[in-house]
């Protein structure tokens, strides 16, 4: 029996993405310890992962982090020089993911704008709390923005979405500024008590109880309340933002975050397109080879990339 109103929202495709994923995971995945998460998250991954494109050579190094050296991979197209670079931050809740849990979405992010990915394997909460992940994030897009030479569009989904918002919101007016951002499904940080916390509050894929629980272990506790650095949607001053462009997920707690942000960068005279997906779930991008909808999705999620890095703004 599915569930109203997922019933009529959801196709049979995408149940069928559902199913499969949630196949991974007991009743109530957060009671798992820490690391049998990490475990099923990781096999998650794995089962969905549709292997690099042909041509796309990669590389593991690290770059200079604020306590130690961050670990990142980059991907190189197979023909022709870079003119951009797409710096990835990962979702999983904070807590879960690394550079092999996306890496054949950013495989195909390179193979299909021409530019140059860097990954970054931010460190995890809980051994590393809030503000590390931002800290870690930042300092990458510090290193790759000097030393590229390209100009770097900031990408991520969920926490990683979370995460390159608040890089974009950080740098305004420094030496080095983002190009842009394209976040998919991202968590901003808008109030789970109220708007779609409420009415996706048990959405397949993502509950409104799992997003308290990430921020809580993020956080050690207690959610710091007006940080825009853990709550981009806290921040008062979204003006001089990067061309912004935001895609959600209509059956996800998360998916009012989107259309919110983009009517502040807005109303503060920057650049801000939201599109919500419609019928699809949060961590659709794992479903872009086996459910149309998805795959839809990510040729537009690797369109608007390749727009922001061309300087383009076609919304």
């Amino acid at each position: 029996m599915r569930p109203a109103p997922y019933d009529r929202l959801i196709d049979e495709e995408t149940w069928a993405f559902i199913d499969r994923s949630l196949g991974f995971y007991p009743d109530d995945a957060t009671a798992l310890d820490l690391s049998s998460q990490r475990s099923v998250y990781d096999s998650l991954c794995q089962a969905f992962d549709a292997g690099r494109p042909a041509g796309v050579t990669v590389s593991d190094y690290a770059v200079p982090g604020p306590a130690a050296p961050i670990p990142v991979r980059a991907y190189a197209p197979a023909t022709g020089a870079p003119a951009a670079c797409v710096l990835y931050l990962h979702g999983g809740g904070f807590i879960l993911g690394g550079l092999d849990s996306h890496d054949s979405i950013c495989a195909e992010i390179c193979d299909g704008t021409g530019f140059l990915v860097v990954a970054v394997d931010y460190r995890l909460a809980p051994e590393h709390l809030h503000p590390t992940q931002f800290e870690d994030a930042l300092a990458a897009f510090r290193h790759v923005a000097a030393t590229s030479g390209l100009p770097v569009i900031l990408c991520g989904d969920s926490a990683g979405g979370n995460l390159a918002a608040a890089v974009c919101w950080a740098t305004r007016g420094g030496d080095h500024v983002p190009a842009g951002q394209v976040l998919v499904y991202p968590a901003l940080g808008a109030e789970t008590g109220s708007g779609t916390f409420r009415t996706h509050a048990t959405a397949p894929m993502l509950s409104t109880a799992d997003m308290i629980y990430y921020d809580e272990v993020r956080s050690g506790g207690m959610p710091p309340a007006g940080d825009p650095l853990f709550t981009p949607l806290a921040a008062h001053d979204l003006d001089a933002m990067p061309p912004t462009l935001v895609f959600t997920a209509e059956c996800d707690p998360l998916s009012g975050n989107g259309p919110d942000y983009c009517a502040r960068i807005s109303a503060q005279g920057g650049r801000a397109h939201c599109i919500e997906e419609q019928g699809l779930v949060h961590g659709y991008l794992r479903a872009r080879h086996s459910v149309a909808r998805a795959r839809r999705s990510f040729a537009h999620i690797v369109e608007g990339i390749r727009a922001l890095g061309a300087g383009d703004w076609p919304y």
